[in-house]
């Protein structure tokens, strides 16, 4: 039993339900991007994502691709003006494969609405979950903030895997970095 009163079936149970569910029904999904190639350096494949010359994108959007199985998104946030900051609009548009597009869904249930402080402090905290190779999070706390994107422990044991996880989250940093300097 883990800390949440699951075995490890249970767990396993859990994560293929909410892959599943967030794959075939993604929340925050929006067609708004272009179709537009990604341009890729020679080393691109080393990359954990590659954030793409995208000439469409505006403040507050970022490109992303996963050269290693072809994942790809935009992930577009506005930011309120008030301090503090607040996710008041997250949308996303992209294919990839069922793990990048279940991500990209839990990750908008958890951030949308909250501050930029807020969904910055979730976005490490994911990363360190899919830094952990499947032994999770040494605080319970960090691994409830997440809900249930805590499913993604599973993914954390395929380092290939992990790639597709972070793709909506790295974007999400860098949409966020790019909403708040465009109101600077």
């Amino acid at each position: 039993m883990n800390e949440f009163g699951m075995s490890g079936d249970d767990l396993e149970q859990m994560y293929q339900e909410v892959i599943l569910e967030a794959s075939k029904h993604p929340h925050g999904k929006e067609s708004f991007a272009p179709n537009a190639a990604v341009e890729q350096s020679a080393d691109a494949a080393a990359n954990v994502t590659v954030q793409a010359s995208h000439e469409y994108c505006t403040p507050g959007e970022s490109h992303q691709f996963n050269p290693t199985c072809g994942d790809e998104a935009t992930i577009h946030v506005e930011v309120s003006d008030d301090e503090p900051h607040t996710i008041k609009r997250l949308v996303w548009d992209g294919h990839g494969c069922s793990i990048s597009q279940a991500s990209l869904s839990v990750m908008v249930d958890l951030v949308d609405s909250k501050t930029v402080d807020e969904a910055m402090g979730l976005e490490q905290t994911f990363h360190k979950l899919m830094e952990s190779r499947g032994a999770g999070l040494d605080d319970e706390n960090l691994e409830e903030k997440l809900g249930d994107a805590v499913v993604f422990q599973g993914v954390s044991k395929y380092p290939m895997r992990i790639k597709c996880a972070l793709l909506g989250w790295e974007g999400l940093k860098d949409s966020i970095a790019k909403a708040l300097a465009a109101k600077n």
